[in-house]
């Protein structure tokens, strides 16, 4: 068999030169090129070449000590890195940290996006991704140190709306991985937990003049391939490598596992309930923020995986959809060293449409953790002190998200709680404050979100904020906290106060909370709101399912209860998402529209995202002599409504 593309690992990385940009894909352990670092970190080593190298990557990949990029942490080896996230590869950390490399930290969403835009010939990547945080070039544009002057994101203009326009620039080095290779290059990833960025990196680096160095575990004869398999063609590929197993893991905790790679469905044990402690608790207050049918984020850290966890237990799993923003769809993600991987997932799609998703506005809701919080309810989660993990996907996600739930600790370093008789109280309060005057670094703009009308939540163990018209603003309390000895003094500002009225005491006993009964109930009650001042009815719909006439009644009966007593007709803003209805009654559910309508409405506007329910329910109202338009967004209804 003539090997062609097949090539000595030392052959390879001899191609790179001093100065050179190079980008590479992976996300953690998963689908990082090791072998190819480890021959570029032994040359550099050997010879003191190449120098001055670029480095380009969204993914952070890196196990926090010495795998993945750490081996490429050497002065002189790397003169500029651009990166979404550092907390992974303290050893280039470390250099940008001591001003010894220029460095910059843009949202990972936006460097896949870059790729795409570097291959398609495109000036750069045009969004709003980062307006209001640091990556605006008003605040720092996602500059990580003193020497890093030149500035690579500029603000545009179009239409009187505001953009970041992020720079293109030629890649010369592709560095990818995959299974298997023929001799002509072709790559597929039959074995690999993700599919990452590959195939946009490969195109961008060919489009640039550059070269792509793919590493694979395995060699098949020419010709062998199934085409419709191949992830990376060979026309897009140079050189590849064969890796040796330690250096070719499917995650930095897994050799490789049959489930990750989406071979087969494993057994789902009911996993042990988890200790009832001030993480549980924030993730049992978070997790009734969750509806039918959404689709979720749940970011990194140990507070947020507790959410999945509460999930689990509350037996709602089969009512939402997990993402993780490598581009798995459903399942359930893994944690640790196998963070990105997933088991019985329903797809995995490439990592820059991943992106597209989520940037997009395709998440329901979102549950991050944070590091500091101010009275704006700006937060940051990318820089304390010398530790400048970055962002990764955190602005992207919590940018457009349609809910965000901030979750984490009131305070941190030795906090102990004690949770008993349906309350908690502080036995020895946290030694760091994460409530501050004004945080360090905003990672998390409060007003960008207030103008999108974004609904953004904080929850702690001891009491819950919302983003509100005044900055953060105080909405519940635990049962046994003192809103003044507990929150007020440990806050350097004073929020607004809205009640507060008391967290659910059901978070605070052992067992479960009922939430999947909760999330199956209409709930109607607490769903329709009414505002004087504007005469408006808003009724939020989101998540609802109509399983029966019972139902139907349940929803008219609320009306009546609401609107009545009131004398006079009102406007009305009604929220779709996610809406179901049973074939069966979906008749009977349109007559109680035209029921409420004619009875009670100046004018309505009713909006969801989805376009099939706009256009059945659209249709079905348009047979009546009643308002048939069904908007596509909140915000076009807010628009119509103002």
């Amino acid at each position: 068999m003539r090997l062609k593309k097949i090539i000595e690992v030392e052959d390879a990385v001899a191609v790179i030169h001093s100065g050179d940009v190079i980008a590479s894909a992976g996300y953690g352990g998963n689908g990082t090129p090791d072998q190819l670092f480890v021959a570029l970190e032994k040359r550099f080593l050997e010879t003191g070449t190449p120098r001055d190298l670029t480095l380009v990557f969204a993914g952070g990949q890196g196990d926090m000590k010495d795998k993945g990029l750490n081996r490429l942490g050497h002065a002189g080896l790397l003169k500029r890195v651009i990166g979404g996230h550092f907390g992974l590869i303290p050893r280039i950390e470390k250099l940008a940290v001591a001003n010894e490399i220029e460095a910059y930290n843009l949202p990972e969403g936006i460097l896949t996006h870059l790729y795409r835009d570097i291959g398609a010939g495109k000036p750069g990547t045009l969004s709003p991704v980062g307006l209001g945080t640091y990556i605006d070039p008003r605040h720092g544009g996602g500059r990580m140190n003193a020497m890093t002057t030149e500035d690579i994101v500029r603000l545009i203009e179009i239409d009187g709306e505001e953009f970041l326009f992020f720079k293109s620039f030629p890649i010369k080095v592709a560095l990818i991985r995959g299974t298997t290779a023929d001799p002509d290059g072709n790559i597929t990833a039959e074995r690999e937990a993700l599919t990452l960025e590959n195939l946009a990196l490969a195109i961008a680096a060919r489009n640039s003049g550059g070269i792509v160095l793919a590493q694979v575990e395995r060699i098949a004869a020419e010709g062998s391939l199934d085409a419709r398999r191949v992830q990376v063609p060979g026309v897009l590929v140079d050189c590849v490598v064969l890796a040796e197993p330690e250096h070719h893991m499917q995650t930095y905790g897994t050799q490789f596992s049959p489930a990750f790679a989406g071979e087969l469905r494993v057994p789902q044990k009911k996993a042990q309930a988890a200790e009832l402690n001030e993480r549980k608790i924030i993730a049992r207050r978070a997790a009734l923020e969750l509806s039918p049918n959404c689709v979720i984020n749940v970011g990194v850290g140990t507070v947020p995986d507790q959410v999945p966890l509460v999930a689990d237990e509350e037996r709602v799993q089969d009512l939402i959809t997990l993402t993780v923003d490598p581009g798995i769809m459903g399942g359930v993600p893994m944690s640790g060293l196998d963070f990105g991987a997933a088991v019985n997932y329903q797809a995995v799609i490439d990592h820059c449409s991943e992106f597209d998703f989520i940037d997009g506005g395709g998440l329901d809701a979102a549950f991050l953790g944070f590091g500091e919080c101010d009275a704006g309810g700006n937060i940051n989660a990318s820089r304390f002190g010398k530790r400048i993990p970055g962002c990764g996907g955190f602005i992207n996600i919590s940018q457009n998200a349609k809910k965000i739930v901030f979750v984490g600790t009131f305070t941190s370093g030795g906090l102990e709680v004690k949770i008993e008789n349906g309350g908690m109280r502080i036995a020895k309060e946290g030694k760091f404050a994460k409530f501050v005057r004004s945080v360090d670094q905003t990672t998390f703009s409060a007003a960008y979100a207030q103008r999108r009308g974004q609904d953004v939540l904080y929850v702690t163990e001891r009491c819950v904020f919302r983003l509100g018209e005044e900055g953060l603003t105080l909405t519940e309390i635990a049962p046994g906290v003192d809103l003044e000895r507990d929150v007020l003094a440990h806050m350097p500002f004073r929020p607004a106060i809205e009640g507060p009225r008391l967290m659910d005491a059901a978070i605070f006993k052992p067992g479960p909370m009922g939430l999947r009964e909760s999330m199956l109930d209409i709930n109607i009650e607490d769903r329709l709101s009414y505002d004087a001042a504007s005469n408006t009815v808003y009724m939020n719909y989101a998540g609802m399912r109509i399983r029966d006439e019972a139902d139907i009644r349940a929803i008219v009966g609320a009306v009546d209860a609401l609107l009545a007593p009131l004398g006079r007709r009102v406007h009305s803003v009604v929220n779709y998402e996610r809406f179901s209805c049973d074939e069966d009654v979906f008749s009977k559910y349109v007559d109680a529209v035209e029921y409420v309508e004619a009875a009670y409405y100046l004018d309505v506007k009713r909006y969801t995202s989805g376009a099939f329910l706009r256009h059945k329910l659209g249709s079905e109202l348009a047979k009546r002599d009643i308002t048939a338009e069904v908007l596509d967004s909140h915000k076009v209804a807010k628009q119509r409504t103002a």
